[in-house]
């Protein structure tokens, strides 16, 4: 259990308020560029995993596709990686304690999830990119789902070998019971894990949505890193969390703009790396609380799972639209209630992960 001491909880709330204000601070600029440069799609509408029409979403978000720009993201990894670098250098220039107390980059809890973050978000932006000029190896421009599954593999795979090699992490925590043993299966099953949790990531379809169940997220797992002591990884959620409420403040209905690949690509798998931090390495089971705390995202991508299955298999659909918050959507369900329904269902799930974390 931490110190609940002045100076601790300053370290984690710090960062979260800085990351906030410079986000805020960013958006106007960026925004003035997105409009100036028109970032956004060309051509409304999209196409199925089979090159199929997908009519009725093209019917209801046709006046949503063109005209509100996409790279949104970077108003969240910006302002966290500015908030890092800035109280580091502070520390450095000024090395007096209570400055010194600030600095949460560390080896052991901060480098690889900064890292992810950094190399996802870039990964995205190129996509993002491809996707406003329509250039790409799809009909909508960007990189195919394929590749960018390729890719988040890659580096799941890279990070699982660092926590493997590295960390010497060769378990994971099954709440109740113990370890289990997984030892070099922890490689391949981190970039399964990175793989899952990306494709969660078309939960980024509906103003605010994305936003405000990223943020429950990040808040349930800095609570957890802060309950085991992992102070410096629950600040790096904290600042993350900041970073995501200033995106949110902007991308509430109407958005100003969409998250996109270069916000869910580095938020995914930062995710993923913390989830691993705080499993064996934080003394906590926070890999299996992952689905739990995590369930919008699991159940957006099993509803696409479910639908792609059925259209191939069964020749019909189990959903109007696919993923499932489109399906509300197509009932009749106005934006705004899909989006604050999925957020108190993330709280719901978020408590009740917190709870698990702390019996468990």
């Amino acid at each position: 259990m931490p110190t609940f001491d002045i100076a601790t909880i300053v370290k984690v709330f710090v960062p979260a308020v800085l990351s906030f204000t410079i986000g805020i601070g960013i958006t106007p600029l960026l925004t003035h560029y997105l409009y100036k440069h028109t970032m956004w799609k060309k051509r409304a509408g999209k196409t199925g995993s089979e090159g199929e029409s997908t009519v009725l979403f093209n019917k209801l978000h046709e006046s949503r596709e063109v005209g509100i720009p996409r790279l949104g993201g970077v108003v969240i990894w910006f302002s966290a990686a500015t908030t890092i670098a800035l109280i580091f250098l502070f520390a450095q220039v000024f090395p007096i304690p209570a400055i010194m107390k600030l600095d949460f980059l560390s080896r052991s809890q901060t480098w690889i999830p900064l890292a992810v973050l950094l190399l996802g978000a870039g990964i995205g932006l190129v996509d993002d990119f491809f996707e406003i000029l329509g250039n790409g190896d799809h009909k909508a421009g960007g990189l195919s789902l394929r590749k960018r599954l390729m890719l988040v593999g890659l580096i799941g795979l890279l990070t699982g070998f660092w926590f493997y090699a590295k960390l010497d992490v060769s378990a994971i925590s099954i709440p109740f019971n113990g370890l289990l043993p997984v030892g070099p299966y922890l490689i391949p099953l981190f970039a399964l894990v990175a793989i899952a949790i990306y494709s969660g990531g078309i939960i980024d379809g509906i103003d605010g949505l994305a936003g405000g169940v990223f943020a429950i997220i990040f808040a349930a797992y800095g609570m957890i890193a802060f309950f085991q002591n992992q102070i410096d990884l629950a600040a790096f959620c904290a600042v993350i969390l900041g970073g995501i409420l200033a995106f949110l403040w902007f991308n509430i209905p109407p958005a100003r703009f969409y998250m996109s690949e270069t916000g869910s690509m580095a938020l995914t798998l930062s995710l993923t790396v913390v989830a691993f931090l705080t499993d064996l390495p934080g003394g906590g089971e926070g890999l299996l609380l992952l689905p739990i705390i995590a369930f919008p995202l699991v159940i957006t991508s099993l509803s696409a799972i479910i639908q792609l299955g059925s259209k191939r298999y069964r020749h019909k659909k189990v959903f109007l639209i696919a993923p499932l918050h489109h399906h509300f959507e197509a009932l009749g369900w106005p934006p705004h209630k899909v989006t604050m329904r999925y957020w108190i269902i993330g709280v719901i799930f978020a408590i009740i992960g917190i709870i698990f974390a702390l019996v468990g």
